[in-house]
């Protein structure tokens, strides 16, 4: 079962200055127009399994997010079968986050 958490919780985490693996699933000009501080890693990187800048992870809980929770919830399920071991979709994406954090 693929593990969620909210974008108040994530947001908690980052306030408290706790050191976390956050990798946005998005495309190149979304990530430019917004974003939370995210490895950039689109979709079709990770479908192609072009994941280098993460590998080193696979160990360590890693926050994946996208404009509303889908297509990081894709990129969770393929990082699972690469062995990553604690991949965290962030529910709702950064639309949540922006009608939250205006």
């Amino acid at each position: 079962m693929m593990q969620t958490i909210t974008v108040e919780e994530l947001k908690a985490k980052l306030d408290s200055g706790e050191s976390i693996h956050l990798v946005d699933v998005r495309e190149p000009h979304e990530h430019a127009e917004f974003n939370i501080g995210g490895i950039l890693l689109p979709l079709g990187k990770v479908q192609t399994m072009q994941v280098d800048d993460i590998e080193d992870f696979k160990e360590e809980p890693v926050y994946v997010y996208c404009r509303s929770g889908n297509r990081s919830g894709q990129a969770c399920l393929i990082l699972g079968t690469m062995g990553f071991q604690h991949v965290i979709n962030v529910s709702g994406g950064m639309l949540a986050w922006q009608e939250k954090y205006k």
